[in-house]
């Protein structure tokens, strides 16, 4: 399957390749798809083996949310700094042999001695740092893999795994908990982070294409380097409304997400079903607009596209705090949908663009950056949401939550993004 391209002159490019024959890209694609699986099986499994069988307490368990995120505060600029001087491709492999490692250890100690609740902290918080130091060099493979003008069709695709894991994932765990129990679960978690390592050891990039190490002479002080990604991103003003518009919506988003579940099930008075069910729908809007996203991009723009993807979807969010009890509770998943339709394309996009405009040899800092600032607001948006349900009500608070969600648009409609219609094209 090939296309053609119009670049920013009007020049009609060449046909190009497909991505479906590009063997480096398929080993990565279906090794993350197989990842995720595993990450989201153990998201479900995590909760319920402290819950069930360690018996933690709601406080004890929010905890073990907490150490997950927590490490993209305090390690993402270092792991970018990590990223950019080793190869990216064995950096990801060790991190999901580490991961592999830890997952195993759970239903090993079970079995040998006794599993703690401390125990599974430790995991969860070591877990935590790897999967920072393998996003942060995924986030900058994709560019050494395809062609310049393949990387909005290639994130899509890996957004798309993401969904689908989120899709599948809650019911393929609850099937294995069921069968095995919640401690042998993470054996498949730990077979899917193999698959991931073997995918990748798979792969074979030209010389050509693997980061140079750098050049000797006086080194730069660590304290700069890890500020280097943050003094670029200052350099670039799209970047930097990109930068606000994702943490904003973070931010909120985390907000909402943090009462949802309880506005359900208290508010709508949705059946645990109803809840899986909601959750469901939204996975398959953030399905149905990853498999046309190239297609879209391409129509609305490639840079144009990144702010019509945060404003266009805005209406639809206002149904979830519309949303009431029965059949009604299917309003929320409506709304989830679009905002999940809204991840996949902006992400898609703005990863893309990220990509296209940053140095190769900075792009590890660069992403480590955005990760440092968009992830550390998630746990500041999960007790601010927390606290204001608790002031003002779960719908109340639901109503200033989509619409801070929202709100992040501005940030990309006011900029020189809304007087483009294409990325710059690479040199």
């Amino acid at each position: 399957m090939t296309q053609q391209l119009t670049g920013p002159s009007g020049i009609e490019i060449a046909e190009r390749r497909s991505l479906w024959r590009s063997r480096n890209f398929l080993l990565l694609w279906s090794g993350q798809t197989v990842s995720e699986l595993g990450t989201r099986i153990s998201s479900i499994a995590v909760p319920l083996l402290a819950a069930n069988d360690l018996d933690a307490s709601v406080f004890q368990i929010s905890l073990l949310t907490s150490l997950a995120w927590l490490p993209y505060l305090l390690f993402s600029l270092p792991a970018g700094i990590l990223a950019d001087r080793v190869d990216q491709r064995k950096l990801m492999i060790i991190c999901d042999l580490g991961r592999m490692a830890l997952m195993v250890s759970l239903p090993l100690v079970a079995l040998v001695w006794e599993l703690t609740l401390w125990f599974l902290y430790v995991v969860v918080g070591l877990s935590g740092v790897l999967t920072v130091l393998f996003t942060v060099a995924y986030k900058s493979t994709l560019p050494r893999l395809v062609e310049p003008h393949q990387l909005v069709d290639g994130n899509a695709k890996l957004v798309m795994s993401q969904d689908f894991a989120e899709l599948v994932g809650p019911t393929v765990s609850g099937l294995l908990i069921g069968l095995v129990g919640a401690t042998r679960t993470f054996v498949s978690n730990g077979f899917a982070f193999l698959v991931s390592a073997v995918t990748l050891w798979l792969i074979r990039e030209a010389p050509a294409e693997r980061g140079t190490p750098p050049a000797d002479g006086e080194r730069v002080p660590l304290r700069v380097e890890m500020t280097d990604g943050l003094a670029f991103i200052r350099s670039q003003p799209i970047l930097v409304k990109i930068l606000a518009c994702t943490t904003t919506s973070n931010f909120f988003v985390m907000a909402s997400g943090s009462i949802e579940v309880t506005f359900m099930l208290r508010e709508l008075h949705a059946s645990p079903l109803m809840v899986g069910l909601v959750f469901s729908v939204s996975a398959i809007g953030g399905l149905a607009v990853g498999a046309v996203a190239n297609r879209l991009s391409n129509s609305i723009g490639t840079a144009r596209v990144i702010w019509v993807a945060m404003v266009a979807p805005g209406p639809l969010y206002l149904l979830m705090p519309l949303a009431q009890p029965g059949w009604g509770v299917l309003l929320y998943g409506v709304g989830l949908a679009a905002f999940s339709g809204n991840v996949v394309l902006y992400n898609v996009a703005s990863m893309s663009y990220r990509q296209r405009i940053t140095p190769p040899d900075l792009l590890g800092r660069v992403n480590a950056s955005f990760l440092w600032i968009c992830y550390g607001v998630i746990p500041l948006g999960a007790l601010f949401g927390g606290a204001l349900g608790s002031q003002l009500g779960l719908r109340a608070a639901l109503w200033i939550f989509v619409l801070g969600t929202w709100s992040a648009a501005l940030f990309v409609v006011f900029s020189p993004l809304r007087t483009m219609r294409d990325m710059p094209a690479v040199p």
